[in-house]
């Protein structure tokens, strides 16, 4: 009888455990944590770390920082691709309005050879820089040590 009783109190705290680590994968895979670096003076960033976060898919912790040209230089960024923001994502650096699907597409692919991908400038009607229907034509960058390719591009509206 005591063997029978200590098997199913054993059974009982297996189950319970395996619940707790499926409800604990749950949570976790729900939202990924970003870092985003930006001029504190910049309206713009806070309104794509908004379609980053997308409701509560992602959580994007703000940093102002002063000199943001020295963090761009940390993660490599280049100079010809510079906007006002970075990001850093699971590793990879994501600098300016860069869609989130093009960020989504990011980390399920891995690309060898990318450390991160840009949208050079400000383009208006990229991610946080809407402005009703006026959409610039803007292409994502792909970056690394490897070169660069477009990782997407968007079209613009007819004006």
């Amino acid at each position: 009888m005591l063997h029978i009783l200590r098997t199913a109190i054993a059974r009982r705290s297996l189950a319970g455990a395996m619940l707790m680590g499926v409800a604990l994968s749950a949570c976790a895979a729900q939202a990924a944590t970003y870092t985003m670096y930006r001029d504190p003076n910049c309206g713009c960033c806070l309104a794509w770390a908004d379609h980053m976060e997308q409701g509560d898919k992602n959580v994007v912790e703000t940093i102002d920082h002063p000199d943001m040209m020295s963090i761009k230089t940390q993660n490599g960024v280049p100079d010809d691709l510079r906007s006002c923001h970075t990001m850093i994502a699971d590793g990879y650096v994501i600098e300016g309005h860069v869609p989130a699907a093009d960020v989504e597409r990011l980390l399920a692919e891995r690309p060898d050879g990318v450390t991160g991908l840009a949208v050079a400038g400000m383009p208006m009607g990229s991610p946080g820089m809407e402005h009703g229907d006026h959409r610039q034509a803007f292409e994502v960058i792909a970056f690394g040590p490897d070169g660069r390719s477009v990782w997407a591009s968007y079209p613009g509206s007819a004006s």
